[in-house]
């Protein structure tokens, strides 16, 4: 469009200085005339149109300059208001704090389950060690595992868990209206335990299924402290297939939330696309278990926008995190291609659209600079995750005790266990 623009600009300039010069001629002052009139009218013309471009120019700058200064503003008032929602969250936890004469009986009862779980895949692993000599490569990597394994399970009993919450917000708002949780773990030195250093040496152990299940049930523990000082605020809590689909465990949990249907509005359970693409028979029924009592579920590590939306609703999906970077990718850099593969007629502007017809609220994560939050608002995208907006922040660990057993009953109930394998 500007390029026939500037065309017809072009033209019109040609038009009135042929017609200048034309006028010079007609006039009697000869073909000289003509062509130094023509060429006069169209230098003018030029710099005619190079000073308008240039103040139009200045104009937009200035235009630019403002925006990029009001969004330094706002964004300077969300970090604010992020920081103080997070201190304001972890005072109502304070303050609401249950004792422990409180903690119900359900609760210690999964506690004790979980931990023995825990225990008797360690205990087992540890036991049948092979026979390799230490100092070979095979022998000293069984010993790090070994220790690893080890490492884990102390931070587990001795209550070493962390809680992090990074919050949601709205858009062009920023009003912090979610919060997704993330869980770490502390050896005794207190250094902070990445997910990458012990999930793939679990899960080869068998040893996930126990540690999913008692950071589940710790997240929903803490929801349950915020719904109890009327926290209008939703969490993002994630749920492993191994949970869904533990039969020892899930039994269980699914009591407790019965007994905390009010928690259905504020715990939102979340799988990554490939989990959910992966759940069985077993874990959909789960999963429509959870529905039965009002809890909802969210899709994160969206690899790609072509979802079936129809499956997404069927399954209680409400809302799916999708990388800003991706959403870029995807609806704005497609020079013209359709954003959807199996639906040929959808424009990029209507993908928001589309995910609300279904029932599913679009959340940008990973937002980390302004020019990010200017596209995915062009993409009608209402709700917003990233370090631009907040970075997770711990629960203060004399919070998160609270939610647990003394570790001294975890300690007893872990010997008790040990025992009753040894002599029962």
């Amino acid at each position: 469009m500007r390029s026939l623009i500037q065309l017809f600009l072009f033209c019109g300039y040609v038009f009135l200085s042929l017609t200048a010069g034309a006028a010079l001629w007609r006039a009697g002052l000869g073909g000289g005339a003509f062509v130094a009139g023509a060429l006069g009218a169209m230098g003018t013309l030029a710099a005619l149109h190079a000073l308008v471009t240039q103040a139009l120019s200045a104009r937009a700058l200035r235009r630019d300059l403002d925006q990029l200064r009001e969004a330094h503003r706002l964004l300077a008032d969300a970090l604010d208001a992020t920081q103080g929602a997070v201190s304001d969250l972890t005072e109502a936890i304070e303050k609401g704090a249950l004792t422990q004469t409180e903690t119900l009986t359900g609760e210690v009862r999964i506690l004790e389950d979980l931990v023995q779980q825990m225990s008797d895949s360690i205990e087992a692993r540890l036991a049948v060690a092979p026979l390799q000599d230490p100092r070979s490569a095979e022998g000293r990597k069984r010993q790090q595992s070994n220790a690893l394994l080890q490492t884990v399970h102390e931070a587990l009993t001795e209550n070493r868990v962390d809680l992090y919450l990074q919050p949601v917000v709205t858009l062009p708002q920023r009003r912090t209206i979610f919060y997704e949780s993330f869980t770490r773990l502390r050896d005794a030195s207190g250094r902070i335990m990445m997910p990458a250093e012990y999930l793939s040496l679990a899960e080869g152990e068998g040893l996930l299924p126990a540690i999913d299940n008692l950071l589940l049930f710790r997240c929903a523990q803490i929801v349950r402290r915020l719904s109890r000082q009327d926290r209008k605020v939703g969490v993002f809590c994630n749920i492993s297939l191994t949970s869904l689909g533990d039969e020892t465990f899930f039994p269980e949990f699914l009591a407790f939330l019965s007994q905390n249907r009010d928690l259905g509005q504020s715990l939102i359970f979340e799988l990554g696309q490939a989990t959910f693409d992966a759940r069985g028979a077993v874990e959909a029924r789960n999963m429509a278990k959870l529905a039965d009592l009002g809890f909802r579920f969210s899709l994160d590590k969206v690899q790609t926008l072509d979802l079936d939306f129809a499956d997404l609703q069927r399954s209680d999906v409400r809302f799916i995190m999708v990388a800003a970077v991706l959403l870029v990718e995807q609806l704005l850099h497609l020079d013209g291609a359709a954003p959807l593969p199996s639906m040929p007629d959808i424009r990029a502007a209507d993908f928001a659209a589309l995910t609300e017809r279904y029932g599913v609220q679009l959340i940008a994560e990973k937002v980390e600079t302004e020019r990010q939050v200017i596209d995915i608002l062009e993409l009608d995208v209402t709700f917003g995750q990233g370090h631009l907006f907040g970075e997770p922040r711990a629960i203060k660990e004399q919070v998160l005790a609270e939610t647990d057993p003394p570790s001294d009953f975890l300690r007893s109930t872990l010997r008790s266990a040990e025992q009753r394998r040894r002599y029962g």
